[in-house]
């Protein structure tokens, strides 16, 4: 039985047609995958779904109700729950003051029943596996845990449809096998899921049917069971999609970077050198501190021993002085790291050049547009016009801004942190392109991604981490999924045989 069906949505912003005639049906007790690449109108579609934007023209049928104009409300009290990818969390407040936010428990005095809000967070969570403390600050959980509070707080409110943007992000393997039993037991107490992401292996490990946008219009529906990720994929990108490694072999030049017998929080006695031109890939398990070795390689965070040296020179005096040595780092967790929400698309763009560009004191209108023209071409980013909202863009089109930003600083040592987080297969494929283009032209690049299929495209070399420590190097030709995820687990102790 259906629980949703939306048929002949139309939706302009202008003159840019996002959605036309396109249509989605979910029925009860169904996890169904909603694919297509950033920009195809998944987003714009669930915005008027949940009454935040008004479609142009069609209609909505929810729970056997018709929704000519729904309203935020109006659907929140229908059933639907959106969990973002970005993270609506309040940090600000303790975990059970998230999960009953606006729906506050009163004793008869009127005053906070906070026991009592306590209690139900624990019944929560128990019923549900999960192990966080409901008295303390969301502030102090980690992004991981942020995620599945997210999750928590929207199967409290008894929603009958759950809208999953890229739940599994910032969740590790053990994470997101935890998450998707979730997913199944509630399935089997009728609940309903549109599971968004651009994670292949997850979408065929757990959803039982799919639909497929293209630019703004409907491409196809139909089981899981009856497709396969290759059909799946030519069906978003309009094209046959073939695996293809992207990774070339290249004459390397002198040493560029030597770290040696670095410590700092999260990480302990590392050691490498890298040549110009090299690719570099870290990996490991979620909280392996290969994300905080990242952020000490760019003056983020601070040195506890040892020592980093580019170009000769020693660096540790902040991410300034990094940045001025040529060092630049795209960030993990966008809405955090990179997003400066009350900037223009271009002048997020331009913001880290001028920054250290002492000899440019002014803006130059016209050579910044030009650059961002030249950038959105290269990067293929879907925009309308510069002076728009960075919020305006879909996050993969935001990741591609950001990688602009830090292009146009003109660093000779690039480190990625997750470079592709929350970007479709398309513009994957275009930034593996992009990096092999980097490592050609001279660049030296740190990677740090939990995929491996990355790794094997465009890597030289990856370094494992567990528990701070590099426990093994892999060349290019040596790099395999289950001999890094043996590493990467401790099956293989380094230290003590197997």
């Amino acid at each position: 039985m259906s629980l949703l069906e939306m048929n002949h949505i139309y939706k302009s912003f202008g003159g840019v047609k996002a959605l036309q005639d396109v249509h989605l049906t979910v029925d009860s007790g169904e996890i169904c995958a909603l694919m297509g690449e950033n920009g195809a109108g998944k987003s714009t579609l669930m915005n008027i779904l949940t009454g935040v934007i008004p479609m142009d023209a069609g209609t909505i049928q929810f729970d056997g109700k018709d929704y000519p104009a729904p309203s935020i409300r109006q659907m929140e009290e229908a059933g639907i729950a959106f969990v973002h990818q970005e993270l609506n969390v309040i940090n600000d407040l303790t975990v059970f003051e998230n999960i009953f936010l606006n729906r506050e428990i009163y004793n008869k005095f009127h005053i906070l029943d906070q026991k009592t809000m306590i209690e139900q967070t624990k019944e929560l969570f128990e019923n549900l596996g999960v192990e966080i403390n409901p008295t303390i600050m969301v502030s102090e959980l980690k992004t991981s845990e942020k995620q599945l509070l997210e999750i928590c707080r929207a199967l409290h409110m008894d929603a009958k449809l759950l809208i999953l943007d890229e739940p599994t992000t910032s969740l590790s393997n053990e994470e997101i096998d935890h998450l998707f039993g979730i997913l199944r037991k509630m399935k089997t107490q009728g609940k309903s899921f549109i599971f968004i992401s651009h994670k292949m292996p997850e979408i065929f490990a757990i959803a039982d049917t799919y639909t497929v946008f293209r630019n703004g219009k409907y491409v196809s529906e139909g089981k899981i069971s009856e497709t396969n990720p290759t059909n799946m994929t030519s069906d978003m990108i309009g094209e046959t999609y073939a695996e293809k490694d992207v990774y070339q072999t290249r004459s390397l030049g002198e040493v560029v970077l030597s770290v040696k017998n670095l410590t700092g929080d999260g990480f302990k006695n590392i050691n490498f050198e890298l040549r110009k031109g090299e690719v570099f890939a870290l990996t490991g398990l979620a909280g392996c501190g290969a994300s905080e070795l990242m952020h000490t390689l760019f003056g983020a965070s601070p040195i506890f021993g040892g020592e980093i040296i580019a170009e000769g020179k020693k660096l540790n005096k902040g991410i300034k002085f990094f940045m001025k040595n040529k060092v630049a780092m795209l960030p993990n967790n966008r809405k955090e790291n990179s997003v400066i929400p009350d900037l223009t698309i271009l002048e997020n763009m331009y913001s880290a050049e001028h920054q250290i560009s002492s000899n440019k004191q002014m803006i130059v209108l016209k050579n910044e547009l030009e650059r961002y023209e030249k950038q959105k071409t290269t990067l293929r980013i879907k925009a309308d016009q510069p002076s728009d909202a960075i919020n305006s863009l879909s996050g993969g089109n935001q990741q591609k801004i950001f990688l602009a930003r830090w292009l146009n600083t003109e660093a000779d040592i690039l480190l990625f942190d997750n470079p592709t987080q929350g970007v479709d297969v398309g513009a994957k494929a275009e930034i593996y392109q992009l990096i092999m283009e980097f490592a050609k032209a001279g660049k030296t690049i740190i990677m740090n991604t939990l995929e491996i299929p990355e790794i094997m495209k465009v890597a030289d070399r990856c370094a494992v981490l567990y528990d701070g420590e590099i426990v093994h190097e892999f060349k290019h030709d040596e790099i395999n999924e289950k001999d890094v995820m043996l590493y990467s687990t401790n099956a293989i102790n380094t230290k003590g045989g197997n």
